[in-house]
């Protein structure tokens, strides 16, 4: 049976809201491990004049738990 963890985290690009997603998955994976599944909950951005300057966007990212990882 798989035991899944949900975490919230928000992304940026001055690209596009599906960088913003890449890089933000990037960066969780560098320290969370066994991430399953992402769920776009908001997008966002900043306008400056008639031009998008910053995409943003919010995830639900899930990892699952491992049940035979040693505690020290």
């Amino acid at each position: 049976m798989d035991i899944k963890k949900h975490l919230i985290i928000t992304g940026n690009s001055t690209v596009s809201w599906k960088d913003a997603i890449v890089k933000a998955i990037a960066e969780a994976s560098k320290t969370i491990d066994y991430i399953s599944e992402v769920k776009i909950l908001e997008q966002r951005a900043t306008v400056d004049g008639d031009k998008i300057n910053e995409y943003f966007v919010d995830l639900d990212l899930s990892f699952v738990i491992d049940l035979n990882r040693k505690t020290n």
